[in-house]
């Protein structure tokens, strides 16, 4: 039967987790599922189950399996797609679909899969006969892993779905690659010996825990400063004597003086898209003025918007495997008293301890207990708002593996990544940080956490308003506060009512303790947070942005 031979072939590629939200329109697939060893979560929102696939498809580098029913499932699940876009992650979306025989008759629940999905999926398609579902699986697998990995979707006729058929299994995919062109990493060697002001950026997919590991030691060979695009601080250790920290929203001042001044950029992976190029005045464009090492594995990325002097079309991981075809430098660089006084710029800017804001919780100190307390691979989630940039700016990722942040700016990303995270590696420490707004985008899926007994940490951070809108407000419409406030409930209480720990935290003192506590609780957790409104940044308040706002306009 289709739903089973569909079932088959996700076993075949070496499937061990499905993010669902049921519907009758495949349930010849959920009966597959009855007897396979596939572990199925669950989800109460199609949205967060698409987010969930996008976090396995983050940590391990394989497609992350989502299935959701017709019509409103399938739009549900949209914001994780458009996630998995913008993100490069390799994700493979189901969605039940209507009988064939009912198709441009607006049957019940109906879309057209290919138009709706179409400018966000890699590749978007209909199983139309059983027989192909093999071919058509094992396509998928490809087309989300190679080149710039990405989302498929893939609609299932439920009539197909029942149908019979005899074929065999598809071979188990392999990622494509390749390695540098003849002569590209002579060339880089030459460009890098030439320079007077390098500086490496690191950003996309396609890496892996070796590869970063290479990375590192190629830095550390040439005194390279590293630094790492927005929300992918994971690809470089951040004890690393290189690293000098991450080219983002709420970029260090230095940092940010440092890349306009270089004149040599190796991009490796990402795409300098809006965030990291500073809303693309970092580069200018077409021909950056700085010289340009692109490193991206699909070609239709190089050039697309700069025009690189070298163009590399290859994955990270092969990038930094042939990376040994650079020979250390024989004499100190010109540049290494350069990069040590970045790197200790960073150290400072990343230092919570000197960072005082409005009001009786301070995040600083929270921060501070937190990289105290954590072990080093401890997975760090969030989705968007003011609130992550204590995360972005003081936490020290030294481990691959250990960040799931959407790039795409996603509100309620957070708390289904965790939930995901925590379902992929239960033995690992996961903690999601969330705003109020933030939170509630998903929150429901703190229900799946409890379902399948993981114990996330939830650390709410709650100031009764939508933050970065709020603050973008006030800067351009200061005193006109409109649709931005919030009226939040107990937090702690609602992570009781399903079954979890919470506490209420109103002091820098009560964190600690209460942390223990939601540790020790062997629930998942949810600490309510409650910080001064006043404390939008780690560096302002919106009492100064007001301020500054009604004076430039005096």
């Amino acid at each position: 039967m289709g739903g089973h031979i569909l079932v088959d072939q996700l076993a075949a590629h070496g499937v061990k987790h499905v993010f669902c939200v049921p519907g009758e329109s495949y349930l010849a697939v959920l009966d597959g599922l009855h007897d396979a060893s596939i572990e199925v979560t669950v989800c109460r929102q199609e949205g967060g189950a698409a987010m969930m696939a996008d976090a396995h498809g983050k940590l391990t580098g394989e497609p992350g399996i989502c299935m959701v029913t017709r019509g409103p499932g399938a739009s549900n699940a949209l914001a994780g797609v458009h996630i998995a876009k913008q993100d490069s992650t390799p994700l493979i979306l189901f969605v039940g679909q209507i009988e064939r025989g009912m198709r441009e008759r607006e049957a019940f629940q109906e879309m057209d899969y290919r138009a709706v999905f179409g400018t966000q999926a890699k590749w978007v398609t209909e199983i139309d006969q059983v027989e192909r579902i093999p071919e058509l699986i094992s396509r998928a697998f490809h087309v989300a892993t190679s080149g710039r990995p990405g989302p498929v979707v893939i609609a299932l006729p439920e009539d197909m779905l029942v149908e019979m058929a005899d074929v065999p299994d598809a071979p188990h995919y392999e990622v494509i690659d390749a390695a540098p062109a003849t002569g590209q990493m002579q060339t880089l060697a030459q460009m890098l010996a030439s320079a007077r002001k390098p500086v490496a950026i690191l950003g996309g997919t396609r890496w892996d825990a070796e590869a970063v590991g290479r990375f590192a030691d190629f830095a550390g060979a040439h005194a390279l400063p590293v630094g790492v695009s927005f929300r992918r601080q994971m690809l470089f250790p951040a004890d690393h004597p290189c690293y000098i920290g991450d080219v983002g929203l709420g970029i260090n001042p230095a940092l940010l003086a440092r890349v306009r001044e270089a004149d040599l950029i190796v991009l490796v992976g990402g795409r300098m898209s809006e965030n990291p190029s500073q809303a693309y005045t970092l580069l200018d464009i077409p021909v950056p003025r700085q010289q340009l090492v692109h490193v991206h594995p699909d070609s239709a990325e190089l050039a697309r918007v700069y025009r690189p002097n070298l163009a590399i079309n290859v994955s990270p991981a092969a990038f930094c495997a042939a990376l040994s075809e650079i020979p250390a430098p024989q004499t100190t660089p010109v540049w290494a008293a350069d990069t040590e006084a970045m790197r200790q710029n960073y150290l400072a800017w990343s230092d919570p301890s000197k960072v005082k804001t409005p009001g009786k919780l301070q995040m600083g100190e929270v921060m501070s207990y937190l990289e105290d307390k954590l072990p080093a691979d401890a997975i760090m989630t969030n989705g968007a708002g003011n609130y992550a940039t204590w995360l972005h700016r003081f936490h020290r990722h030294t481990r691959y593996a250990t960040q799931l942040a959407p790039t795409s700016g996603s509100m309620g990303y957070g708390l289904p990544a965790a939930v995901g995270a925590k379902r992929v590696w239960p033995e690992k420490t996961v903690i999601c940080f969330a705003g109020d707004g933030c939170f509630l985008m998903h929150g429901q899926e703190f229900a799946t956490a409890v379902q399948y007994d993981l114990p996330i940490i939830v650390v709410l951070v709650d100031n009764g308003m939508y933050g970065t809108i709020r603050m973008h407000q006030e800067k351009h419409y200061p005193g006109r506060v409109s649709a931005t406030q919030l009226k939040n409930p107990d937090f702690a209480d609602y992570a009781r009512a399903f079954g979890g720990h919470g506490e209420r935290v109103e002091t820098s003192a009560e964190f600690g303790p209460a942390f223990e506590r939601a540790l020790a609780s062997g629930k998942p957790a949810i600490l309510h947070c409650l910080i001064d409104p006043e404390t939008i940044s780690p560096s302002t308040t919106l009492e100064k942005i007001r301020a500054a706002a009604l004076q430039a306009q005096a």
